[in-house]
């Protein structure tokens, strides 16, 4: 939890997000995702001043439980001075026992966010999904929670000016702000009314736009014309593709030219002939995609 202190900015996690959201449809499979398809909504887990402190947390949490689908899961809540905003004890359940930093007590509306997060924890604790790293995991968590539509209540939990900061969650703004926006474009949605925080918006527009940028990328045939022409140069001269370009070129056993690129929605590779106009249907995610190739 940054408070007070520097908030970093970007995309620094930006591979192992896209990676998260890969896993988690490998994982849940595209149907289950959909099931996801309603955000948590502001008023299941609005919080006032004159809520009684630990019965209103308990509210918020069963309503966090209760979007992950968790209904035999019971969050116990308590508050503790500690450096980070929460944190949860992954037991066998049914009971997992949560502690809020002592912050929360003077800043309720931020504990639905606080919450997310640690209740993502133990949906994916129960999927047995995980990243090697403990960095990455929170990552995958972050991501997770974000995705399946609690998270923009932690990118909401993100205020800064010029003399103070907080920042809920493991991702950037930015970061949050990618992958909620990658829900929206998945579900039709505009999280953006829920905002309370003029800094979330701000991080959400950025995001928005780089994730509309993975369905402008060739061989996509949204790609703008300078991509346009960059790939057709790329497919005459093989040799001169960048690393860093977003496909890759490559034989297959008959030796006839394929392409290969990530699914804007879910980021598995796909792999197409190179031969003109062609429609590709995403393995993993479903997701149909048009090409020029």
């Amino acid at each position: 939890m940054a408070n007070g202190g520097p908030v970093q900015h970007g995309y620094p996690h930006l591979e192992t997000v896209r990676a998260a959201i890969t896993a988690l449809y490998k994982r849940l499979s595209r149907d289950t995702v959909q099931t996801f398809s309603t955000s948590v909504v502001p008023a299941d887990v609005a919080f006032c001043d004159t809520d009684d402190l630990h019965l209103g947390a308990q509210r918020v949490a069963r309503e966090i439980v209760r979007h992950f689908r968790l209904p035999d899961a019971r969050l116990i809540v308590g508050f503790r001075e500690m450096t980070h905003a929460a944190n949860v004890e992954l037991a066998a359940g049914p009971e997992y026992f949560v502690e809020l930093n002592d912050r929360f007590r003077t800043h309720r509306q931020d504990i639905g966010a606080a919450l997310a997060h640690e209740v993502a924890h133990v949906y994916l604790h129960r999927l047995d999904l995980s990243f090697p790293t403990t960095a990455e995991n929170e990552i995958l968590t972050d991501t997770v929670t974000t995705y399946l539509g609690a998270g923009w209540l932690l990118l909401d939990a993100f205020r800064e000016d010029a003399v103070s900061s907080q920042k809920l969650g493991y991702l950037t703004p930015e970061e949050f702000g990618y992958v909620l926006a990658k829900r929206a474009l998945l579900f039709h949605e505009d999280p953006s009314v829920w905002f309370t925080s003029p800094q979330a918006y701000d991080a959400y527009v950025k995001g928005l736009a780089l994730a509309r940028r993975d369905e402008q990328q060739p061989p996509l045939t949204g790609a703008g014309w300078a991509g346009r022409r960059r790939y057709a140069h790329d497919r005459r001269h093989l040799a001169g593709v960048q690393p860093t370009a977003p496909y890759a070129f490559s034989p297959d056993p008959t030796g006839r030219l394929r392409v290969s690129f990530s699914c804007p929605t879910c980021h598995q590779r796909i792999r197409v002939p190179v031969k003109g106009r062609v429609r590709a249907r995403c393995g993993l995610c479903r997701t149909v995609l048009e090409c020029d190739t």
